[in-house]
C-alpha cells in the first residue's frame, strides 16, 4: 500500500461533517481512498462525493479547493494522502 501526499485540510465544518481540502499536487477522483493524518487525526475512507464551489464534481485537480464529507472530525493542517494499492 502506497500513500501519496496530495493536499491538506484547510477547514472543518463541524455541523455538516465536511472537510475543506486544498489539493496541492496530483489529483483526486470519486472512488479514491484517502488517508487524513494529523496530530490527533488518523482517518482512512473512500471518497463518495466531492464539491467545488457548491457544485458536485467527479475529479479534483491540483490547485482546487474542495469539500469532502468525512466520517470523523478532522483538523486544519491535517495532511491528506491518496492511498494506492
Amino acid at each position: 500500500m502506497k500513500e501519496i501526499e496530495i493536499g491538506k485540510v484547510t477547514h472543518y465544518y463541524t455541523k455538516i461533517g465536511v472537510a475543506a481540502i486544498k489539493i496541492l499536487k496530483d489529483g483526486l477522483k470519486v472512488g479514491d481512498k484517502i488517508h487524513i493524518k494529523g496530530h490527533t487525526t488518523d482517518l482512512i475512507q473512500f471518497i463518495d462525493s466531492m464539491q467545488k464551489e457548491h457544485q458536485v464534481i467527479e475529479i479534483a485537480k491540483e490547485g482546487d479547493e474542495i469539500g469532502v464529507k468525512v466520517i470523523e472530525h478532522v483538523r486544519e493542517g491535517d495532511i491528506v494522502y491518496k492511498v494506492e494499492e
